[in-house]
């Protein structure tokens, strides 16, 4: 604790990852409902973040809102290199837990894991929420505007079904591939 006391008190001081450091995404467990905050944080201390974002309409009694929540609860990701400064800058923001991986010191998560959860989020395709699944064949889709993506092939009702998934923290998300050309990886 003493040591993040230090850093807080000039937390600019100390670069972040050096340019001979590999950086990698880390997904990071936070307090429940505190995502966003330490999102900003993280961000305010030059961190790179990616939290995906779903929107889900609320209702009430006497009204209906859009809300925007974060489609892993309790988990966003960082990138940096796994210095212990680095790590350090990071553990020390209010609202983070630990990293997610043995010991807590995080499992390094392939960057087309993180772009394939992008593209998803960020496109105009309909997809969904899945439960993380281990098993299954791996395969790479091969036209449209998933192009280039991986994710686990299944069948749900009938309809072909990629799901990609984020191994450091079991979640995983669907969308239907259905005229999409599809390959084993």
């Amino acid at each position: 604790m003493a040591a993040c006391t230090e850093l807080l008190k000039s937390p600019h001081t100390i670069p972040l990852a050096k340019a001979d450091q590999v950086e990698h995404w880390y997904a990071l467990q936070t307090r429940v409902h505190r995502e966003k905050v330490v999102e900003q944080r993280l961000q305010e201390r030059g961190v790179p973040t990616f939290l995906p974002m779903v929107t889900e309409v609320h209702r009430w009694s006497d009204r209906k809102k859009i809300v925007q929540l974060p489609l892993f609860r309790s988990y966003l990701f960082a990138k940096l290199a796994p210095s212990k400064v680095d790590r350090l800058r990071v553990l020390c923001v209010d609202g983070v837990f630990s990293f997610v991986g043995p010991r807590g010191e995080g499992t390094p998560i392939p960057d087309a894991q993180i772009e394939a959860v992008q593209a998803l989020v960020n496109g105009e395709l309909p997809w969904s929420s899945h439960p993380f699944l281990k098993i299954g064949q791996r395969v790479r889709i091969r036209s449209g505007a998933l192009d280039g993506v991986e994710g686990i092939l299944v069948s749900r009702s009938g309809e072909s079904t990629l799901v990609i998934s984020v191994d450091a923290i079991q979640r995983s998300m669907a969308v239907r591939v259905e005229g999409y050309d599809v390959e084993p990886v």
